[in-house]
């Protein structure tokens, strides 16, 4: 299976179907971006740190790596930063460009895997703004390993990611508050589940899911020449499992040379 056009197609419908992730932000939102006052998030729900980003945004070359959605792009944007969106879904692009014609926004939007940023040349950025979308890759190497090229010197990779135990459960029992273990790690939606779980398990047209090992997440990071300087977990609102471990982790990494 090409999972690169399959979760393209997933995510358009994502969008039809009014993913929470694919609404665009409000005219407020960015009218108090503007004025200096803006979150963002690369989890579930808790913002990002702001000394993360360098102290002034204005100016700063951002890339909003499978962030695509008409969310964080455009609230970096209206905040000062020069914002480019990659994404694999042509829907999600569009919310972007919805943002930025409506308010005035300079974005530039650009489709393709997250893994082949051969669009850009090196050092191309400062800034890359990487959600939990590595979820939707079998491999998250490449990821890293192209966004540390795109990077200038002392530039800056924020990531965040889900936990993987949460995919070592059984998913139907998971969603019933059960947690009982079934899947070695790393997990896919295409090799730890038969056709027919799938079809019962995951809601139709679902984008396809990988989990990554600690080893790929954070030391696929190290490999590559990134400095690991802050790290935070998030616990997402109504989920049980929240209240023995975090459901994702972010982290902020530095390229050195």
């Amino acid at each position: 299976m090409d999972v690169v056009e399959y979760n393209r197609k997933a995510w358009d419908k994502q969008v039809e179907t009014g993913n929470p992730w694919t609404v665009p932000v409000s005219p407020e939102i960015i009218a108090a971006a503007r004025r200096g006052e803006w979150s963002v998030v690369l989890t579930a729900g808790k913002a990002v740190p702001r000394n993360w980003f360098p102290e002034k945004l204005e100016g700063v070359e951002v890339l909003c790596l499978a962030a695509g959605g008409g969310q964080q792009a455009p609230i970096l944007a209206a905040a000062g930063a020069k914002v480019t969106v990659f994404d694999n879904s042509p829907a999600q692009l569009a919310r972007d460009r919805e943002v930025a014609e409506r308010e005035g926004l300079e974005i530039v939007t650009v489709q393709g895997d997250m893994a082949d940023l051969s669009a850009f040349t090196d050092g191309s950025f400062e800034l890359v703004f990487h959600p939990v979308s590595n979820v939707f890759v079998p491999d998250v190497r490449p990821v890293w390993k192209e966004a540390y090229r795109v990077l200038r010197k002392g530039g800056v990779l924020l990531s965040g990611f889900m936990n993987p135990v949460l995919f070592t459960f059984d998913y139907t029992l998971y969603k019933q508050g059960i947690f009982q273990v079934r899947h070695a790690l790393p997990y896919s939606d295409l090799h730890n589940l038969s056709a027919e779980e799938r079809k019962q398990q995951l809601p139709e047209d679902a984008p396809l899911e990988f989990s990554h090992t600690y080893e790929s997440l954070i030391g696929g990071q190290l490999e590559v020449g990134f400095l690991l300087s802050a790290f935070y977990e998030d616990i997402q609102p109504g989920e049980r499992i929240g209240e023995y471990i975090p459901n994702y982790f972010a982290t902020r990494a530095v390229k050195q040379s």
